[in-house]
């Protein structure tokens, strides 16, 4: 027998499982559990990432320089505070991976992003998670739990998979009121949805900060999943920490030439936006319609609440997938009673509603 051992408390964490994306005798479902963008990558997107087809035998630009440069012009940023990651998951876990000791802690909301808790583990640390209030983070429970162990904070504004936000002053209050020596890193996957003037993704809080991060993906609104690509905005001591421990090549380069040409196409995000302020507004009153508490999101998804009788979440989930329509179950994240829907498509959206009518009435 091989004496080959994972490092302390490996095999004690529980793998990250993504949103189902098939079932078992249906061709082709339709996919509403990944919170993928409805109407995919900009036209010109995808057309740079064809045409970087033409530079496959060659290594991708270590640094992400048209990336970075086209995040930078965008947001009107500095590119030396810019760094790119396969994934903004890429990224959060490598802060783990510089900033945690065993013994340490991490702290993070109920609620929160599963990715967060193998974090902490993979590094030994322990993972705190706070109760949140009406689904939604707590600043002052937050702030409560840090101790002279706590190293990181991570915040996902808008929370996965509740929708909720923290608005902006309580986020300023929150690093206030963090030691120095904590981490608080803002997950703003979902930012470019948001439309209230009391959020703040967190650019207008890493500048003059050394000790905040923030972290976006191209997964959500700008459509490229697959391509894994991620950033963050960080602190200078931050940004030489990361570019120390990372992969030359972390990021390949048709999602660099993809990624840059997304993010410049301004009307195709906005229409995404409008897209989804309209369809996610109609499912929360239809779904309200039918009976079903929806909690209030700000993102691309909606948190579908079930009673406690016969009519549960499995077998609501359950019922979707005999009809070909797969959301999330988030039995995971704490709530065994809820489905978590992506805003999808107007017939996608439809056949989901008229779908839950039909189990209800059963």
């Amino acid at each position: 027998m091989s004496g080959l051992k994972p490092g302390p408390g490996i095999l004690d964490i529980a793998p990250y499982k993504g949103g189902e994306s098939a079932v078992a005798g249906i061709a082709n479902p339709v996919k509403l559990s990944s919170n993928e963008s409805p109407l995919g990558p900009s036209p010109v997107a995808r057309k740079a990432f064809i045409d970087a087809a033409a530079s496959l035998s060659r290594y991708p630009d270590g640094s992400w320089r048209a990336l970075r440069e086209a995040i930078a012009l965008r947001h009107g940023l500095d590119p030396a505070h810019i760094v790119c990651g396969n994934g903004s998951d890429e990224i959060l876990s490598l802060l783990g991976q510089i900033y945690l000791q065993p013994d340490d802690e991490v702290i993070y909301s109920e609620h929160g992003f599963l990715l967060y808790k193998i974090i902490a583990m993979a590094s030994g640390a322990r993972p705190i998670a706070v109760s949140e209030t009406d689904l939604t983070g707590d600043v002052d429970a937050i702030l409560a739990a840090v101790n002279e162990r706590t190293r990181i904070v991570f915040i996902a504004n808008p929370n996965n998979p509740t929708g909720t936000f923290i608005p902006e002053q309580d986020i300023r209050r929150l690093h206030a009121g963090l030691p120095g020596r904590v981490l608080l890193v803002l997950d703003a996957a979902y930012a470019e949805y948001v439309r209230r003037n009391d959020y703040e993704s967190g650019i207008g809080l890493v500048a003059g900060a050394d000790n905040i991060v923030m972290t976006r993906t191209f997964s959500k609104i700008y459509g490229l999943a697959s391509l894994r690509l991620g950033w963050a905005l960080a602190p200078p001591s931050v940004v030489d920490a990361i570019g120390r421990v990372r992969g030359p090549f972390n990021v390949n380069g048709p999602a660099i030439a993809a990624g840059a040409a997304a993010i410049a196409d301004i009307a195709f995000e906005e229409k995404a936006v409008e897209h989804n302020a309209t369809w996610r507004g109609w499912l929360e009153s239809a779904l309200s319609e039918l009976g079903l508490t929806v909690t209030p999101s700000v993102g691309n998804f909606v948190l579908i609440h079930f009673p406690e009788d016969d009519k549960t979440a499995a077998a609501a989930d359950q019922f979707l997938q005999q009809r070909g329509l797969i959301l999330r179950r988030v039995k995971a994240y704490g709530l065994p009673n809820a489905l978590r829907m992506t805003v999808g498509l107007e017939p996608d959206n439809r056949a989901v509603i008229a779908a839950l009518g039909e189990f209800l009435e059963q």
